[in-house]
C-alpha cells in the first residue's frame, strides 16, 4: 500500500510541477512540451528512481494511448471543408514528404556518422514524420492565428503522416531482422495499413456518430462516450492490421461533422484530456530516457537534428508544395514548423521491442533530435510566422450566416462573435443603434442564453438582418485594426474598384470579373482566410471563404504618398 501511495504522490507532484513550469516557460517562448520532457528527465536523477523503472512495453503502451487521444481531439476540431481544401498537399506531405525526409536523413547518417545504410534509413524513418501532439499544442497555445491554408496543412499533415512513418519503421526493422524480406510483402503491408485505416475510420466513425446522436446520457458523459468509442476504433483497426492513428483522426472528423452533442463543452473536455495525454506521455518518455546516454550522443544527434531541420525537411516540403503553387514564404514556414515530438520517440521504441542491435543508440539519437526540434523550431514559431507573413489579424466577426427562405426581402440569420476592442463591446443590445432592418435575437455567453447583458469579448450574438446590412454588422463587431478595412461583398466587380478607387484592371482580368473571382484566380483556386493580393493602392484580403469560393473581402487603401 505504501508503494502505491508513494507512486501516486510522485506522479501527482511531477505533473503538478511540470504544469506550473510550463506556465512560466511560455513567457520565455519555451514550448510546454519541452518542459514536460525536461521534468521527466529530471525525475530519473531523483533518489529512489531505479534504472529501467519504466519498461519499453509500458512506455509504448502509454505513448500509443496518448497519441490516440490527441489525434481524436485533432479530428474533432478539423472541419470537413478545411480538410478538403488541403487534402491533396497534406496527403502528399504525409507520404512522399515523409519518404523524402527519411531518405535525406539516412544519407546524412551515412555520410556524417558512418552508419550502415539500413540503420541510417531506419533512423530517418523514425524521425521523418511531424508530430500531431507538438503541432496541435503549439499552434493552439502560441497565441497566433495563421493563414487558414497554412495552419490546416500543418495540422492535417501531422494527423495523416503516421501510417507512412510506421510503415517505413516496421519495414526497415524487418529488413534488419530478416534480410530476405520481399519488397512486395512490405508494399502490401503499407497498402493494408492505409486502406484499412481510411475505411475503418470512416465506417466506424459513422457508427460512433450515430450512437452519439441517438444515445441520451448526462451532458458530461458525451465527451467520455466519444473518447471511449474512439479508442475502441483505434484498437479494432490496429487488430485488422490497419493504421489506428489514421482511423481515429478520420473518426473524429466524421463525429464532428454530424454536429450532434459535439458542443463547445465537449470540446473543452476533449482538449483537457488531450493535454493530460500529452503531459503524461512526455513525462513518461522523459523518465524512460537515460540522461547519461543523451550526453554521449549529443554531438552526433546535433548534426542529425540540424540536418533534419535545415536540409531534409525543407527539401521535402519544397519538392511537394512548389508544384502545387504554394507561396515560397508559406513553403518556408511549413518547412520550419516540421516539429518532432512524441511520435518519433514512440517509433524509436519499436526497435527496442523487436530486439534490434544498437536500438538504444537509435532511441537516444531520436530523443535528442526531438529536444532540439522543440527548442529551435517550437521556441521560434511566433517569430517565424511573422517573418513569413503567414499570420492574419483577428478574423471576421461573422461565425455563420444562413439565408431565410420565403422572405420578400433577402434576409439572413447571422451569428457574430464580439471580438476584443469591438465598437459594441461594453454596450447592452438595447443601447446600440443597429443598422436599418436589423433585429436582435439573443446573446450566448459560456453556453448560457442571456437577455440584455452588456456585451463582452467572446459573446455570440444572433441577429436577423437584411443582406445589405451584414457588412455593417461585421464592422461593428470587429476590432479596431480590422475596422480600418472596408468590408466588401465578393460579388463587387473590378469595374467598381476602378470607378471608386482608380484601380487599374490587370491584363489577365476583365472589368466584369467579381472581386471573388479575381482573388480565386490569383490564389490558384485555393483561397483561404488571411490571403492578401495587392492591386495598386488597394490591398484585398480574404475574410471569409469556403469550398474554394470567396464570400467576404476586406479592402485596405494605402495613402497616395505611400505609392
Amino acid at each position: 500500500m505504501q508503494f502505491i501511495n508513494e507512486t501516486l504522490l510522485a506522479a501527482g507532484l511531477l505533473l503538478f510541477v511540470a504544469i506550473l513550469l510550463s506556465a512560466l516557460s511560455q513567457r520565455f517562448g519555451v514550448p510546454a512540451l519541452l518542459v514536460f520532457l525536461a521534468v521527466g528527465l529530471f525525475a530519473t536523477e531523483l533518489p529512489g528512481v531505479p534504472a529501467g523503472f519504466i519498461s519499453p512495453q509500458t512506455a509504448a503502451l502509454i505513448g500509443n494511448l496518448a497519441l490516440a487521444v490527441i489525434l481524436l481531439d485533432g479530428g474533432l476540431r478539423t472541419r470537413a471543408a478545411t480538410f478538403r481544401m488541403v487534402a491533396a498537399p497534406a496527403l502528399l506531405l504525409a507520404t512522399m514528404g515523409v519518404l523524402l525526409t527519411a531518405a535525406v536523413v539516412g544519407l546524412l547518417a551515412v555520410l556524417l556518422l558512418g552508419f550502415d545504410w539500413r540503420y541510417a534509413l531506419l533512423l530517418g524513418a523514425i524521425v521523418g514524420s511531424t508530430d500531431a501532439a507538438a503541432v496541435f499544442a503549439l499552434l493552439r497555445s502560441g497565441g497566433l492565428r495563421l493563414n487558414e491554408r497554412v495552419g490546416a496543412t500543418l495540422e492535417v499533415e501531422s494527423g495523416l503522416n503516421d501510417p507512412m512513418a510506421v510503415f517505413l519503421t516496421v519495414a526497415l526493422i524487418e529488413l534488419l531482422r530478416l534480410p530476405d524480406s520481399g519488397l512486395g510483402q512490405l508494399l502490401t503491408t503499407f497498402v493494408l495499413q492505409l486502406g484499412v485505416g481510411l475505411a475503418g475510420g470512416w465506417l466506424l466513425g459513422r457508427a460512433l456518430a450515430e450512437v452519439v446522436a441517438r444515445v441520451r446520457v448526462t451532458e458530461g458523459l458525451y465527451a467520455l462516450l466519444i473518447q471511449s468509442g474512439g479508442l475502441a476504433i483505434f484498437a479494432i483497426v490496429n487488430l485488422l492490421q490497419g493504421s489506428g492513428f489514421l482511423a481515429i483522426f478520420i473518426a473524429g472528423m466524421v463525429v464532428a461533422r454530424r454536429r450532434v452533442h459535439v458542443t463547445e463543452d465537449v470540446l473543452r473536455v476533449s482538449d483537457g484530456l488531450a493535454w493530460l495525454a500529452q503531459a503524461g506521455m512526455f513525462l513518461i518518455l522523459g523518465i524512460f530516457t537515460d540522461p547519461e546516454a543523451l550526453r554521449d550522443v549529443a554531438p552526433a544527434a546535433t548534426a542529425i537534428g540540424i540536418g533534419l531541420i535545415v536540409l531534409a525537411r525543407p527539401l521535402a516540403v519544397a519538392a511537394v508544395l512548389a508544384p502545387l503553387r504554394y507561396a515560397w514564404r508559406e513553403i518556408a514556414f511549413i518547412a520550419w514548423v516540421g516539429l518532432r515530438g512524441a511520435v518519433p520517440i514512440v517509433l524509436a521504441l519499436f526497435p527496442l521491442l523487436a530486439g534490434v542491435p544498437d536500438a538504444t543508440l537509435l532511441f537516444h539519437l531520436t530523443f535528442f533530435t526531438v529536444l532540439l526540434s522543440l527548442l529551435l523550431q517550437g521556441a521560434t514559431l511566433p517569430a517565424a510566422a511573422r517573418l513569413a507573413r503567414v499570420t492574419v489579424p483577428p478574423g471576421s466577426a461573422i461565425l455563420a450566416s444562413e439565408t431565410i427562405e420565403g422572405s420578400r426581402e433577402p434576409h439572413a440569420l447571422v451569428q457574430l462573435r464580439v471580438l476584443p476592442a469591438a465598437r459594441v463591446e461594453g454596450s447592452a443590445p438595447a443601447e446600440i443603434e443597429w443598422p436599418v432592418g436589423v433585429r436582435f435575437v439573443e446573446v450566448v455567453r459560456d453556453g448560457q442564453v442571456l437577455d440584455q447583458p452588456r456585451l463582452r469579448a467572446g459573446d455570440v450574438v444572433a441577429m436577423l438582418a437584411p443582406d445589405d446590412a451584414v457588412g455593417d454588422l461585421e464592422e461593428m463587431f470587429a476590432p479596431a485594426p480590422l475596422a480600418q478595412e472596408f468590408s466588401l461583398d465578393a460579388d463587387t466587380t473590378l469595374a467598381d474598384l476602378r470607378d471608386y478607387y482608380g484601380v487599374e484592371i490587370p491584363a489577365d482580368a476583365t472589368p466584369s470579373d467579381t472581386v471573388g473571382q479575381f482573388l480565386r484566380a490569383r490564389l490558384h483556386g485555393r483561397p483561404a482566410v488571411g490571403d492578401r493580393v495587392a492591386l495598386g493602392r488597394v490591398t484585398l484580403s480574404v475574410r471569409q471563404a469556403s469550398g474554394g469560393h470567396v464570400r467576404r473581402v476586406g479592402l485596405r487603401l494605402a495613402p497616395r504618398e505611400a505609392t
